[in-house]
This record gives structure tokens, sequence and C-alpha cells, in this order.
């Protein structure tokens, strides 16, 4: 608790247990103890601002009992649009980016039209939160035993109406949760050097929705 006391902002993405670091299959025990929990719950609380990311299985599941004591319900899936099987783009033609202070930001040179994501999982919000991201009818979450690892017995079902990306204040706190981690990134994945995240043409304003997610969190506006 003195640490977290020494910081204003808690940003976690993608924890994972020991046990999975190098091994993604079933199961996924949780990255925290009930006490490491317990101590950020009642941090947030009591006025700390907390940034939680969990991409895909197996990080959501390592994050799952985190997520659930603010209210948000972590799926330890993999989602994928049926459709382009590209990046998901959010945006507010498809009703899939929802207007918030988060996607308008402080001026109009802040604010977001559409944002990409690659992969991730998606999860429920409380009722008190707000939502960003919100999947479509289109978007299907697989649930393999080892991350990606999927044949015609894989688990899957709808995410229709479900979140990528979700805000709320707790207490005295504030906490912004989201499904996937590449987004706020910059990387060259594979021997093809793909880029993914902040770099990909298809995601050009992401930065901007890092900017105010952060500026959020800060109190810069509400």
């Amino acid at each position: 608790m003195e640490e977290l006391e020494q910081g204003k902002i808690l940003v976690i993405s993608n924890a994972l247990n020991e046990a999975n670091v190098e091994d993604w299959s079933l199961p996924n025990p949780s990255a925290f103890s009930r006490e490491e929990i317990e101590v950020l719950q009642n941090w947030v609380n009591n006025g700390g601002n907390l940034f939680l990311i969990a991409d895909h299985m197996p990080m959501a599941g390592a994050a799952e009992d985190l997520a659930l004591v603010f209210g948000f319900e972590f799926t330890n899936g993999f989602v994928f649009d049926t459709i382009s099987r590209g990046p998901a783009l959010f945006n507010y033609e498809d009703e899939t980016l929802i207007s918030s202070s988060i996607t308008k930001g402080r001026e109009k040179s802040e604010s977001v039209s559409q944002i990409a994501s690659f992969t991730g999982q998606a999860f429920k919000i409380p009722e008190n939160a707000t939502p960003i991201l919100v999947f479509d009818e289109r978007y299907i979450n697989f649930l393999p035993e080892v991350a990606w690892e999927f044949d015609n017995t894989t688990e899957r079902f709808n995410v229709g109406g479900m979140c990528q990306g979700a805000y709320m204040k707790f207490g005295e706190g504030r906490v912004v949760a989201f499904g996937e981690a590449a987004m706020f990134s910059a990387q060259l994945a594979g021997s093809e050097k793909r880029k993914m995240g902040m770099n990909n043409p298809v995601a050009p304003e992401n930065y901007r929705l890092l900017l105010n997610i952060i500026h959020w969190l800060d109190g810069k506006f509400d």
C-alpha cells in the first residue's frame, strides 16, 4: 500500500500468473493474490486510479478476479470479426464507438471518431460504468484450451453488446478497463514485421484515446 500511495495512476497490462508465463494453456490462475486484490480495491476506493488492460487468453483469465471486484466480468478467450478477420474497427457509424467524455476529450482536437483493436477479449460491465468500445453481432468469442489453437470443437459464443473498453468512478477513485493491449502499443509482429497498434494505418486516432484515458484518470476532466 505504501508504494501505491506514491503514485496517482496504476497501469496493469497483461499480468500473468507464474504458471502461464511459458505455458499459455488452461488453467489460467489469477496473477494476483486475494490480499493484493483487496489492497488495490481499497486503494481505488480511497482515491487511486487504475488502468487495467487484459488481452486475450491467458491474460484475461489472470486478471478476471481483480476485474470482478470492480464489477467487470472478463472472458478468457479470443474475439474475432467473422466478416473481415482483420483488426476490429469501432466507430460512430456502426454504433460500436460510444460517445463519452473519454472519446470527446477536452476539445475538438482530442476527440476520436474511429478506434482499432487487434484481437483481445470481450467483457461485461457494471451498470454504473460507461462503455467506450462495444462489439456488434459479427464478433465471436472463441475459448480454446490452448492459446491460438482452434478447431470445430472450440467453445464459442457471440459477443454482440459486450465491451472491449469502459470506464467508471469507484468510490473516490477511477477505473478504466480494456480487453486489448496492442491498440495502445506500436509493435512489429512476426517475421513479416506487420505493424500492429498505433503504428498501423487503420489506427491513426488510437493515441488520442490513450491520452484521453490518462487525462481522465488524472482528473483533468470528467
